[in-house]
């Protein structure tokens, strides 16, 4: 009897932090380990990590991990995976390159890099695995097909159906995918992210074309702000520069490095003469690209500081184009709107790209019927999307031919269980999927409890109690003094810092008196009662800081 279960960890009715696993007869193989970048409303937060509780308890089955590309979505928070479960990761060339990167700065000195071809066959421990590649804003990104006994299992995430493409790197390789169709799919995993979006996302995911008579019109320098993973448009905007004959600056000292390995590794080359470096380049320089890049909201932040007169290097002049390449994403609509606000406001020239007609990197309506045309699968599963995004992954499905029964819709840790190539049951939940917090800076975990303490402070504020009281009698002899930050103005605090007071004194010397006084305890009552006279009197929730010091006098 063969045994199949499927299931993700992360990636599902959300964008970012893919993790899925495939378990065949009691193997566990890790399909991709991302993050998920937060917004502005998670306060100290940079990213979200899956939690890998589960395979941690489970770590004698885990046998490797395959990453697809380079995405941080699709491999930054492998770092973390390895520290706790240390097995081989496979991928692509220039993604093990770049995932080395990470491994160094994140301190992992112990782990095994293994490569995959672009298209081919690899083993991992008995396991088939058969790569193709992928047209993918990421250079040498791959889906994967996993062998098992009753068909292959099939990953294909951020990717289009475009067949000009000339660098190999790129290129989709169609072919392997119609022969991994033949061969037998049992079920295909297939991001649903814009299953809304009607037609093929190619040709309309290409910038040259709209950029071009910028580039023609442009009376000085030309300054772009694109996404930093989209390194399929940043490859547009050099050999553009190059057709211009214009030198092209990185302002992001990373991005700088990014394009050093990507040189070193011979994957892309700019056209000589184009790149300027942080020696060769001035403000004064008048034809010149310059880019602006970054994840999510940074590269909006970047450019506002550029606009604001923040920046220490670049400064702009009224005879400044600026192309904004890289509509906003979701949680950076604030930003970007700020961004563009100010650039009107310094009187540059700004154009915006529509993004109705320059499509993100991902599989539209036809780029998903077409893959589940070729690979033919028994079952469809859609992944890396929101829930409303898979049910309309699933009508797409039911247009061209499957019944409702044949797709599979999963929650994160919810389990899709094979027996002999039958899909048995979707019942089993694995408890406690939750996700952890990453400062970047510190890159620390921080605790969801962190995270409220600090919303709590942003909106409702502060306040902070000191008392001393005498270590024998415990009666009062200091105090209390009040800090209120962020909770009430200054000149409405009087009265209520008095009642405050007046209160915290009651309650200690009625303890003291009735030898009843502990200092925990009295320090939770306090809390509990200015919090809740606070609330009556304001509205507000504010954090309670009481402090009682005893002092032998």
């Amino acid at each position: 009897m063969n045994n199949l279960k499927l299931y993700a960890l992360g990636g599902l009715d959300e964008n970012g932090k893919n993790l899925y696993c495939v378990e065949i007869d009691g193997r566990i193989l890790v399909v991709n380990c991302g993050i998920k970048r937060t917004d502005i409303s998670q306060f100290g937060i940079d990213y979200v990590i899956p939690d890998i509780s589960y395979l941690m308890e489970n770590r004698d089955k885990v046998v490797a991990v395959v990453v697809t590309n380079m995405h941080d979505d699709m491999m930054e928070a492998v770092p973390f995976f390895l520290k706790e479960i240390n097995v081989p990761v496979y991928a692509t060339g220039i993604t093990l390159r770049f995932l080395e990167e990470y491994l160094k700065e994140n301190g992992v000195t112990r782990y095994s890099l293994r490569e995959l071809p672009r298209s081919g066959e690899t083993v991992i421990s008995g396991i088939t695995i058969t790569s193709f590649g992928l047209t993918s804003s990421a250079p040498d990104a791959i889906g994967v097909a996993i062998e098992t006994p009753k068909g292959q299992i099939v990953f294909a995430s951020e990717y289009v159906t475009y067949f000009d493409m000339t660098s190999d790197y790129f290129k989709t390789d169609i072919g392997k995918v119609a022969d991994i169709g033949k061969k037998g799919v049992l079920v295909a995993l297939i991001e649903s992210m814009y299953a809304d979006r009607p037609g093929f996302t190619s040709p309309n995911h290409c910038i040259s074309g709209h950029m071009r008579p910028v580039f023609e019109d442009a009376p000085g320098r030309i300054i772009i702000t694109v996404y930093g993973q989209n390194y399929f448009r940043i490859k547009e905007i050099f050999d553009l520069a190059a057709e211009f004959h214009k030198k092209v600056y990185c302002r992001d000292a990373k991005y700088r490095s990014y394009l050093k390995i990507f040189a070193e590794n011979n994957y892309y080359i700019p056209p000589k003469d184009t790149l300027l470096t942080p020696g060769s380049f001035n403000n004064n320089i008048d034809d010149c690209i310059i880019l602006v890049t970054g994840f999510g909201a940074r590269v909006f932040n970047g450019m506002y500081r550029i606009a604001i007169g923040e920046d220490e290097e670049i400064e702009l002049r009224e005879s400044d184009t600026v192309i904004i390449a890289s509509p906003a994403v979701s949680g950076a609509e604030k930003e970007a709107s700020a961004m563009e606000n100010e650039l009107y406001r310094d009187n540059v020239n700004v154009v915006k790209l529509d993004k109705k007609q320059v499509l993100s990197m991902h599989p539209s309506q036809e780029d998903i019927k077409m893959y589940l045309s070729l690979l033919k699968p028994e079952y469809f599963l859609p992944v890396a999307g929101s829930y409303r995004d898979f049910v309309n992954a699933a009508n797409l499905a039911v247009e061209i031919g499957f019944t409702p029964d044949k797709i599979i819709i999963l929650d994160n840790g919810q389990v899709a269980e094979f027996e002999d190539g039958r899909l048995k049951s979707t019942a089993t939940v694995i408890e406690g999927i939750g996700e952890n917090l990453i400062n970047e800076e510190e890159k620390k975990d921080i605790t969801s409890s962190v995270l409220r303490d600090r919303e709590l402070l942003s909106t409702d504020g502060v306040i902070i109690i000191g008392i001393a009281v005498d270590y024998t009698t415990k009666h009062v002899i200091a105090g209390p003094d009040i800090q209120s930050r962020g909770v009430i103005y200054v000149k409405d605090s009087e009265y209520l810092i008095k009642n405050l007071a007046n209160m915290c004194v009651d309650m200690i010397e009625e303890k003291a008196t009735n030898g009843e006084f502990n200092n925990m305890e009295a320090r939770a009552e306090m809390r509990e009662m200015v919090s809740r006279y606070v609330f009556r009197e304001t509205g507000k929730k504010p954090m309670i800081l009481p402090a009682i010091i005893e002092i032998n006098i």
